[in-house]
C-alpha cells in the first residue's frame, strides 16, 4: 500500500511540475546559453563539468571533512554505544594532544607536540629548498631556452616521475644506505674515511621529499615566468641592472601568483606525507602523520586521530594564508 502512494505522489509530482518547467524552459535555456563558459564549451560539456566538479568537491572534500570534524569532537566508543547517552561532543582529544594523559607527569604533551613542530619547520624548510633549486630552472625553461631545448627540458623532468613514489623513495634509500652509492663514491674519491650514516641525520628524508614535490614548484613558477615579457629583463639589462636586481625587482615580483602556488602545494603535500618518512625517515625523524596514521590504524582511535588530522589541516590553513599575505597574492591569483 505504501508503495502505491509512492508512486502515486511521485507521479503527481510530476503532472505539477512539468508544466511550470515547460513554460520556463525557453527563458532558463536562453539564459543558459548566455553564459560565456557555455558558449565556449557547449551546453552539455558545460553541464558535465559543473555536475562532476560539484560531485568532487562535495562528496570528496566538503563532507569528508566535515565527517572528521565531527568525529573529532566524539568520544572512542564502541560500536554497540555509538549514537547513545554516552556519544557527546567532548574536547578530550585536542585536550590529549596539547597536555596528554590526566597520569602525566609533564604538563604538556611534548612528544606529540615536538613532533608536530618539528613537522611543520621541517615541511617550511623543504619548501625552501623546493624553490631554491627550482627557480632557476623554470627561469631558464620559460626565458631562456627555445624550441626542442624547451621541450628536452621538460621530457628530463616529467619521465622520472612515471616511477612510483615509494619504488622512489627505496632508491634514495639506496642512495644514502651506509653502503649505498653516495657513501662509496665519497670513500673511493678518499673524501670521507668511514660511512656517514646520511638516513639517521635525516639528510635522506629532505633530499626525498624535495625531489618528490619539485615539479609541483617547477611548473608553477615555469607558468609564471613565461607571460613575463623578455624586452623587461633585457631592458633592466640594458640599463646596467645587475642579474641579481633583474630577478628581485623584475621577475620575482611578476611571478609572486606562481611562487605562492608552488610554495602551497609543497608545503601542504610535505607536512601530509606519509610514504616517504616511513622508509627515508631516521629512528629520531617522527613525522605527525605517522602519528595520525597509528591513531587511525594501530590504536584504532579514530576520534583521537581526526583531531591530530584536523590540527594538520588548520596548520596548513595558516601557511596558505600567510603565504598569500607574504606575497599579497588572492586565492584566485593562486589557482590561477
Amino acid at each position: 500500500m505504501s508503495e502505491f502512494f509512492t508512486v502515486f505522489a511521485a507521479v503527481l509530482a510530476a503532472l505539477i511540475i512539468a508544466p511550470a518547467i515547460q513554460k520556463h524552459a525557453d527563458r532558463w535555456w536562453s539564459g543558459l546559453t548566455d553564459i560565456r563558459f557555455v558558449q565556449r564549451n557547449g551546453v552539455f560539456i558545460s553541464v558535465y563539468l559543473v555536475v562532476a566538479v560539484v560531485f568532487w568537491v562535495l562528496f570528496m572534500i566538503v563532507l569528508p571533512q566535515l565527517y572528521m570534524v565531527d568525529f573529532s569532537f566524539r568520544h572512542n566508543l564502541p560500536l554497540e554505544e555509538v549514537g547513545g547517552p554516552d556519544d557527546v561532543y567532548t574536547l578530550e582529544n585536542y585536550r590529549y594532544l596539547l597536555f596528554g594523559r590526566e597520569t602525566d607527569e609533564a604538563w604538556l604533551n611534548w612528544l606529540h607536540l615536538s613532533v608536530f613542530l618539528r613537522t611543520i619547520i621541517a615541511s617550511v624548510l623543504v619548501t625552501v629548498a623546493n624553490f631554491a633549486l627550482c627557480y632557476p630552472i623554470a627561469y631558464y625553461m620559460a626565458q631562456v631556452a627555445r624550441g626542442g631545448k624547451a621541450r628536452l627540458l621538460v621530457i628530463c623532468l616529467i619521465v622520472p616521475f612515471w616511477v612510483n613514489e615509494i619504488l622512489r623513495a627505496f632508491a634514495f634509500r639506496i642512495l644514502f644506505g651506509t653502503s649505498g652509492v653516495i657513501n662509496e663514491v665519497l670513500q673511493g674519491l678518499g673524501l670521507i674515511d668511514g660511512a656517514i650514516d646520511f638516513l639517521r641525520a635525516d639528510v635522506g628524508l629532505y633530499a626525498g621529499l624535495t625531489y618528490a614535490y619539485i615539479l609541483l614548484m617547477i611548473f608553477p613558477l615555469y607558468n609564471a615566468i613565461e607571460s613575463l615579457d623578455h624586452n623587461q629583463v633585457e631592458a633592466a639589462r640594458d640599463l646596467g641592472a645587475p642579474w641579481w636586481r633583474i630577478h628581485y625587482r623584475v621577475v620575482i615580483p611578476h611571478a609572486k601568483p606562481g611562487i605562492a602556488s608552488g610554495c602551497t602545494m609543497v608545503f601542504m603535500l610535505s607536512a601530509g606525507a606519509l610514504a616517504i618518512p616511513q622508509i627515508l625517515g631516521g629512528p629520531s625523524s617522527l613525522w605527525f602523520t605517522q602519528i595520525i596514521y597509528d591513531w587511525f590504524f594501530q590504536g584504532l582511535n579514530w576520534p583521537q586521530g581526526s583531531a591530530y588530522a584536523l590540527v594538520l589541516l588548520l596548520a596548513c590553513l595558516v601557511f596558505v594564508l600567510g603565504v598569500m599575505r607574504l606575497f599579497k597574492v588572492s586565492l584566485g591569483d593562486i589557482a590561477r
